[in-house]
């Protein structure tokens, strides 16, 4: 690609535009320079040479779409990240729970579950659970509206700042559900059995079966991107996909006090579900 290519103005507000069309993420002209870092490497491999023809692509070209969603969502995530709220999941909700539904299956939705480390830290804490209490059983669902990230979660294959931290954190637990691998380390097939991926856009009810619902939903650091419209769209969302007694676990820097969503507050990040 040349070096004349520019994110003009008028571009940026229309690639903004489209970015709120396929994701619902409100973006700003502040993140021009990330749009462009993201976006480069796609007009190179497809011979363009503006961000306008890389536009006029993606409106002509349904394919291009998925790349064009993979390249723009953010996909930033880590083992046990916010350790308060797998203190409260360890320590507090699986005992309470498990004495709440006995012979009952825990369901567990991840959303937006990126490159997988959220998944797995769920999974992990399960599997430990499930030592002390052998007959408790559990289910994850892991969605995202990247096929590419969601591929990546499937892999389970990590290396970098993500195998550093739970190498530092939890150095049991990566000797216990990790194989090193060429790549840095893999998933244990252990931490498989009870997970299952499916691509899903958050401002959109997930498909599910009568009985289906969640207890808990995690849907942490991803409010943040959404203006305050879609943010309770989402949360509608969520809320329909959770039981009557079911949990929402947010991130650190999320607050829904403000929106009109039902839902109680029960500790920081974690809420009950309300009023459906």
């Amino acid at each position: 690609m040349s070096h004349a290519a520019s994110l003009t103005p008028e571009v940026l507000t229309t690639l903004i535009a489209l970015v709120r069309e396929h994701t619902g993420i409100a973006m700003t002209p502040r993140k021009s320079v990330l749009l462009e870092r993201r976006l480069q490497p796609r007009l190179q491999a497809l011979s363009l040479h503006s961000y306008q023809a890389y536009l006029d692509r993606v409106a002509s070209d349904r394919d291009e779409v998925a790349h064009f969603i993979d390249l723009v969502t953010t996909n930033d995530t880590l083992f046990f990240r916010t350790p308060q709220i797998w203190d409260y999941f360890r320590d507090r909700y699986l005992p309470a729970w498990a004495r709440a539904h006995p012979g009952a299956c825990l369901r567990v939705w991840s959303a937006a579950a990126a490159s997988g480390e959220e998944l797995y830290s769920i999974a992990m804490l399960c599997e430990q659970f499930k030592l002390q209490t052998p007959a408790f059983r559990y289910q994850i669902l892991a969605s995202d509206i990247s096929q590419q990230i969601l591929g990546a979660a499937r892999a389970g294959q990590y290396s970098g700042r993500s195998v550093e931290r739970i190498r530092l954190s939890h150095p049991d637990l990566l000797r216990k559900y990790f194989t090193p691998s060429p790549y840095g380390v893999k998933v244990n097939e252990e931490l498989r059995q009870n997970v299952s991926f499916t691509q899903h856009n958050l401002l959109e009810a997930l498909p599910l079966k009568p009985g289906q619902q969640f207890d808990l939903v995690f849907l942490r650091n991803v409010l943040i991107y959404f203006d305050a419209e879609h943010q309770e769209t989402v949360l509608r969302q969520a809320r329909s996909s959770l039981k009557d007694d079911g949990r929402l676990i947010l991130g650190e820097s999320e607050t829904i006090a403000r929106l009109g969503t039902g839902y109680q507050f029960e500790f920081p990040m974690i809420y009950k579900a309300g009023t459906a």
